[in-house]
């Protein structure tokens, strides 16, 4: 890799990537010049499916190239931005400008290292007909792409993020192996509706310069195939919903359509809000699917472009590939059918099965999700819990999610300011509201409303209060053979989690540290990693590796690029970030093949 100190700079290697994605499309659009060619029955010069993050970015991308696109997306307009607006905002950035205020030394090695030993490619890296083949190649554009002209691309439309670097997905315990080596994550000043807000700036700048005109409660069907090459799409209109973002909206039909453009690109997302899917991809390896899930995504993202684009001859690669959280609380005041929300837990809080049994290493608080997935799968139950203190959740606990965090997405200062000597409210909330807390002054108590909430009496209470006590006299010494005490530790000798995500050791049942707080945690569903298989400019491959003329997919239904760019597993922060980079290439590639 060729480095640069200059904020912004394009690598040799970056550089010819682009040029060569654009140089691909444009060679593309000669070759099916049937497909391509000017006609009068266009509609646009291009169709993007979704109004997700993932879909404006690729719309801004056309329109600033002066292509005219349809926006097809069967929500209504409150919907628009998708999931991206529910989120935490969180932003995968290497060697930035925070991360060296905060003393984290990274680096483009260092970032390409844990990203191979926590993505486990194995399917075919060096065969062009492998699943993971072009999933190889996207991660190590992306992590170019993440140390180098990502931050100041999406500083240069306004964004800024808050000084703390949080430190995700810690790992398994080698230096190889899973796991951010440094802090990472990049919470967006704004969360979520910050990321969105420049694009759908540009996007609606180009509605009133008739560029782009979005089709709201256009659901797709099928996408028109013409002489082998994707030439438009196909489905229903219908009706008008008031529906408020993020709830269902009705799905009756009260119409067609059909609409012609010479590219199409497909921006749709996943199939998190579609419990059958899920379990009908669920992997052996994370043990048996479970029979009670709760949702971390809108109902609308159930998976279907993945199908039809399917039947058009795009190619689904690392389907059994996916991201679900294990520490999802039920929420009690919900949006969407289902809906749960995620805590972001520091290293502090015990982690115990269902039956009261501890996890060990690497199953520790935010190192490694899907590991610990799998031993609550092995532990024949669909919940685990979480036992810790008034002092760990004030210090410790974060919900995911913009609706969860109104200081950040508000940017309000004062009530960002208030963490310091009191607990965030919406976590106050869900303590006093949510059905997974339980509450307690002794140990006895919380053990006792433990087996009430769940119904099953699973808790042995002299059991648990070994365990506890075990682990708090590990604490007396500034060593220990305890894993989880040691990452405490050395959470604490980082100034960001010293500030403002770990909490000074103590013992857990020290009564100036309490009340004691049992969560019981479910499975959240969230994220599909596998998805369309696609080249470096977004066209999606058939079944033989060639691209598919007119066709493009970037966001999640691509496996955030690639059809997998994440490999088995995630470092987080990388999911918008995938959004923002698949888009925006798929974007200018579509542009680039439909140049007169």
């Amino acid at each position: 890799m060729e480095n640069s100190s200059v904020p912004g700079a394009i690598t040799r290697r970056r550089a010819l990537t682009v040029a060569g994605g654009v140089f691909a499309g444009a060679a593309l659009a000669q070759a099916a010049s049937p497909a391509f060619g000017a006609t009068a029955a266009s509609d646009a010069d291009a169709i993007v499916v979704g109004h997700g993050l993932a879909g404006l970015v690729a719309t801004a991308e056309l329109a600033a190239a002066g292509r005219k696109v349809l926006l097809l997306d069967q929500e209504p307009e409150a919907s628009l931005g998708g999931q991206a607006f529910w989120s935490f905002g969180g932003l995968f950035f290497v060697d930035s400008a925070e991360q060296r205020l905060m003393g984290v030394k990274d680096s483009r090695e260092l970032a390409w290292q844990d990203w191979l030993g926590t993505a486990g490619f194995d399917r075919g890296v060096d065969d062009p007909g492998g699943q993971d083949h072009w999933a190889y190649k996207w991660a190590e554009a992306y992590v170019d792409f993440a140390a180098e002209e990502k931050r100041a691309w999406l500083a240069g439309l306004g964004m800024q993020w808050f000084p703390i670097v949080g430190w995700a997905e810690r790992g398994g315990g080698l230096a190889d192996g899973h796991g951010n080596s440094v802090p990472r994550f990049h919470v967006t000043w704004g969360t979520g509706p910050a990321v969105v807000e420049p694009f759908e700036k540009k996007v609606r700048a180009a509605v009133a310069d008739r560029l782009v005109t979005f089709r709201f409660r256009h659901r797709v069907d099928e996408l028109i195939v013409t002489g082998g090459a994707v030439t438009g799409a196909r489905g229903a209109v219908l009706q008008p919903s008031d529906a408020a973002r993020g709830k269902p909206s009705s799905r009756t039909v009260v119409g067609e359509f059909e609409l012609r453009a010479p590219v199409v690109v497909v921006t749709s997302g996943g199939i998190g809000a579609d419990h059958d899917l899920v379990r009908a991809n669920w992997p052996a390896r994370l043990g048996s699917p479970p029979k009670s899930m709760i949702t971390g995504v809108p109902a609308h993202v159930d998976g279907r472009m993945l199908a039809i684009t399917k039947r058009a001859g795009g190619r689904i690669v690392n389907p059994d590939r996916m991201w679900h959280y294990t520490e999802g609380l039920k929420n009690y005041d919900p949006i969407w059918p289902g809906h749960g929300i995620r805590i972001l837990p520091g290293p502090s809080s015990m982690w115990f099965d269902a039956t009261g049994k501890r996890f060990s290493s690497p199953d520790i608080p935010g190192y490694d999700t899907l590991h610990t997935l799998k031993s609550i799968t092995d532990s024949g139950h669909d919940y685990s819990w979480f036992v810790t203190t008034q002092k760990i959740i004030a210090k410790e606990f974060a919900l995911s999610g913009s609706e969860q965090n109104p200081d950040l997405t508000e940017k309000n200062i004062w009530k960002l300011l208030s963490r310091i000597w009191q607990t965030p409210e919406p976590i106050e909330r869900f303590k006093e509201k949510g059905e997974d807390f339980v509450v307690a002054k002794t140990l006895p108590e919380l053990v006792a409303g433990m087996n009430k909430l769940t119904g099953d009496d699973l808790i042995d209470l002299a059991g648990l209060k070994r365990q506890i006590e075990a682990r708090d006299r590990e604490i007396d010494n500034p060593y220990t053979k305890d894993v989880q005490v040691m990452g405490i530790r050395n959470a604490l000798a980082y100034p960001g989690d010293t500030l403002s995500r770990t909490a000074s050791v103590h013992r857990i049942l020290d009564p100036g540290a309490g009340p004691l707080i049992a969560v019981r945690l479910n499975i959240l569903t969230r994220k599909t990693l596998g998805g369309l298989q696609t080249d470096l400019s977004g066209r999606v491959l058939n079944a033989a590796g060639t691209p598919i003329a007119g066709l493009y997919a970037a966001g999640e239904v691509a496996g955030f690029g690639g059809g997998g760019v994440h490999g088995y597993r995630s470092l987080e922060g990388t999911f918008l970030g995938g959004c923002l980079f698949s888009g925006r290439t798929a974007g200018r590639a579509a542009a680039a093949a439909t140049a007169s």
